[in-house]
C-alpha cells in the first residue's frame, strides 16, 4: 500500500510496522460512491473500512421508516472493529454520505491479525470506544439541544472529516442526520445563511465562517473531538491534527 495513502487514515497511520504488516496484504483500494449502501442492519459486517476521503453515516433505522444518525466515520477511524473483535453483524444501516476512497479488507482477515497482536486488538478496541462515544453523545444531543446548536454541530463534524468547506448535502438529509423536520432544518439553515455562517443553494453548503459556527453549536461538538483525541492519542494513535498537518 502507498505510504501517503496509509497516512491519510489515523488508525493505519498509527500502527507499528509489524502491525501494519499482518494486514498490508490484505487491503486494497476502493472508491466510496456517493449513497452507496455498505450494509444494512442485521446484516453481517464482512468487510472492515478505513476511510482515506469521504465520510460514513450509521443511521439507526426505526419502525415508521424514519431514521437518525448515530455516528459519522471518516479518515479519523474505521468501520468493523468491533465484527473483528466480537459480534459481526450490523446494529446500523451503513452508508456513505461524501464520496471519497476507502482502504478495505475481510473481517476475517482483521481478525486473524487481532488474534496475533495485542497492540492492533487494543487499536481496534480503542476506536470502538471513540465510536460508542460518538453515538452517546449524538443521542444525547438530539434529545436535549435545539436544532440550530445541532445542525451547527453536524455540519462541522462532516466539515472536519471531509476536509473541506464545501459539502453536498440537502435539506432532506440533514434533518434525518439529527432527527428534526425538514422545515426546521430549512429554518435554521437561513437563520445560519443571514448570520453569514454559511452559504446555502440547491442541496451545496458552505461553510463560510467555521468559528461562528463553533459558538453556533453546543458542546457536543467539542466533547466528541476530546474525547477521541483522548481515546486514540497518546494511547492508542495519533491525532487527525496530525494527521492533516502532513499533507
Amino acid at each position: 500500500m502507498d505510504p501517503l495513502l496509509r497516512s491519510k487514515n489515523r488508525l493505519l497511520a498509527s500502527l507499528s510496522a509489524d502491525d501494519f504488516e499482518l494486514i498490508r496484504p490484505h487491503l486494497r483500494v476502493i472508491p466510496l460512491a456517493g449513497e452507496r449502501m455498505l450494509f444494512q442492519a442485521g446484516e453481517e459486517i464482512s468487510k472492515a473500512f478505513f476511510p482515506l476521503s469521504g465520510v460514513i453515516s450509521l443511521v439507526l433505522p426505526l419502525q415508521r421508516g424514519e431514521g437518525v444518525e448515530i455516528a459519522m466515520i471518516g479518515r479519523d477511524s474505521m468501520l468493523g472493529a468491533f465484527a473483528a473483535l466480537g459480534d459481526p453483524f450490523s446494529l446500523s444501516n451503513v452508508t456513505v454520505l461524501i464520496p471519497g476512497l476507502a482502504s478495505i479488507l475481510d473481517v476475517e482477515h482483521l481478525r486473524s491479525a487481532a488474534d496475533k497482536s495485542a497492540s492492533l486488538r487494543t487499536m481496534l478496541v480503542c476506536h470502538q470506544q471513540a465510536l460508542f462515544v460518538q453515538a452517546q453523545q449524538s443521542a444525547a444531543c438530539n434529545a436535549l439541544h435545539s436544532v440550530e446548536s445541532r445542525l451547527a454541530r453536524w455540519l462541522l463534524r462532516a466539515r472536519d472529516l471531509a476536509r473541506s468547506d464545501k459539502l453536498t448535502l440537502t435539506q432532506e438529509l440533514m434533518a434525518q442526520m439529527i432527527g428534526a423536520r425538514r422545515n426546521s432544518v430549512s429554518m435554521v439553515a437561513h437563520t445560519l445563511q443571514q448570520f453569514n455562517y454559511i452559504r446555502y443553494s440547491r442541496g451545496q453548503i458552505e461553510i463560510v465562517d467555521s468559528d461562528a459556527l463553533v459558538n453556533a453549536s453546543c458542546e457536543c461538538y467539542a466533547s466528541v473531538k476530546t474525547q477521541y483525541d483522548r481515546l486514540l492519542g497518546s494511547t492508542c494513535g495519533v491525532s487527525v491534527d496530525q494527521i492533516a498537518a502532513a499533507h
